[in-house]
């Protein structure tokens, strides 16, 4: 079955690595095989990677974008998730759900869960700041 994408004016997103921008009008697409795909509002640039937490959203988007280069990204991510189970253990439900997609090669339903982890680091950041 084909992924079906509807574009708004201008956006943007990955298709199989390539970063692609939608033109001037809304526009639809169908995808008909398996090829990694984010949409502009899942894609995160590394410089607005600034927290643990995105610094391992941002290694497991570019696990699911760029195949070739999985295994220093895979690196990357298994160190700073040791440092933020370390800093928030808290944090180990979660962690635990987003390698378990991982492990099993859905690395698009990983980025889902880890959006889950963004969410809660703002709201430990949050309450930090509030102490």
């Amino acid at each position: 079955m084909a992924l079906r994408l509807v574009l708004k004016p201008h956006e943007r997103l990955i298709v199989g690595g390539a970063v692609l921008r939608n033109g001037n009008a809304r526009a639809e697409f169908m995808i008909e095989n398996t090829v990694p795909v984010l949409r502009e509002r899942d894609i995160l640039s590394p410089s607005t990677a600034t927290t643990p937490c995105s610094m391992i959203y941002l290694a497991l988007q570019l696990m699911y974008v760029e195949p070739q280069h999985r295994d220093s990204h895979r690196a990357t991510y298994d160190t700073l998730v040791n440092d933020v189970l370390t800093a928030a253990p808290s944090t180990r439900d979660l962690m635990t759900r987003v390698n378990e997609h991982l492990e099993a090669g859905r690395y698009y339903h990983a980025l889902k869960v880890a959006r889950e982890l963004l969410t809660y680091e703002h709201t430990l950041l949050a309450n930090a700041h509030r102490s």
